[in-house]
């Protein structure tokens, strides 16, 4: 049975994720308020920022950079970075 959260980043409810994505009460936050949907834009958001920005992902600063951008992410700040030469998708 598909377990159901109202996602913080569409504000509607979506399918959960099926574990929290990471230990501690920061992994459990994302686990009961995040989509799967939403978290696996997140995955292919992140590797992209991680390979434009050549980010050393065991280096503290990237670390907090990724943190803060995650944040904005889920927040839909409009302030998240983009890829260089990003542009949003036409529907």
């Amino acid at each position: 049975m598909t377990r159901l959260v109202f996602c913080r980043k569409y504000q509607t409810e979506l399918e959960g994720l099926d574990f929290a994505p990471f230990p501690g009460a920061k992994g459990q936050e994302f686990f009961e308020h995040v989509s799967k949907q939403a978290w696996q834009e997140w995955l292919k958001h992140q590797t992209t920022l991680i390979n434009e920005k050549r980010l050393n992902v065991f280096d503290p600063e990237a670390k907090k950079f990724l943190e803060e951008q995650r944040t904005k992410f889920f927040n839909n700040d409009d302030s998240v970075e983009k890829a260089e030469g990003w542009k949003p998708e036409e529907n």
